[in-house]
């Protein structure tokens, strides 16, 4: 069987094109910047290539879409759904009813560390008297002013509970039930390792490209064992 034709459902996590911030490594979670326009053909490219009628992220075959609500999501959720193949030629687009725009799937809060380097953070932190031992570890320290590792959990478990609370009846088909986040590179890897039931500190050194895809899913049809793609074929183009 062919990764096309396989009926366990597919999360496909879509990460925002480039920002200013992204070019330079800056902390970015509540500040609302847009795509820069390298950023915004990073996407299109995405879309070109994945997103339509009998391609890898067909719109027929997904659910359910959730979006963070930062323009820069949204604009990428845009550009993947409204202005690329996905709408073009036979019509095919995405009910409003299957978007849900949520700030379950924002990415982390940062608080105080909001537009800092890592370095910057951590020297900040040293000066304070703090991380005497070892240094600063969002996966494990969490944020000053901003979520705690718990308190991202806690909202990826919620959206987790949800999703799989969909997919579970159509493990071996009968629906297609793909779904589909639109949001940030930090939370997104977040996301996986939760969907993996790993600690969100695990040391589970993962990287995601912006204006890429990834994917997740179950092995063996079974909802209670959730996996990733280390790789998918992509589906033959007429």
């Amino acid at each position: 069987m062919s990764d096309l034709d396989a009926s366990t459902p597919r999360i496909f996590l879509a990460r925002h094109g480039e920002t200013e911030w992204t070019k330079n490594g800056r902390y970015t979670g509540t500040t609302d910047l847009e795509l820069t326009h390298h950023g915004i053909k990073q996407v299109k490219g995405t879309a070109i290539q994945l997103v339509g009628p009998g391609k890898l992220i067909d719109p027929g075959r997904i659910a359910h879409i959730w979006v963070s609500p930062r323009k820069r999501a949204l604009q990428t959720f845009s550009l993947l759904f409204n202005n690329s193949s996905s709408s073009i030629g036979d019509g095919t687009t995405i009910a409003k009813t299957k978007v849900t725009i949520t700030e379950d799937i924002a990415e982390w809060d940062y608080g105080d560390y909001e537009g800092l380097l890592v370095g910057e953070i951590r020297a900040g932190r040293k000066k304070r008297g703090l991380d005497s031992e070892t240094a600063w570890n969002i996966w494990r320290d969490g944020c000053e002013g901003g979520e705690s590792a718990e308190q991202v959990t806690e909202r990826l478990d919620r959206l987790i509970s949800e999703i799989r609370e969909i997919q579970e009846p159509y493990m071996n088909g009968g629906n297609a039930v793909d779904v589909v986040l639109v949001a940030h590179g930090l939370i997104l890897r977040a996301f996986a390792k939760r969907w993996l039931n790993y600690p969100i500190d695990s040391p589970l050194p993962l990287m995601f490209s912006p204006g890429a895809i990834g994917i997740l899913s179950y092995k063996n049809h079974d909802i209670d064992e959730p996996g990733f793609y280390l790789g998918m074929a992509l589906p033959l183009q007429d």
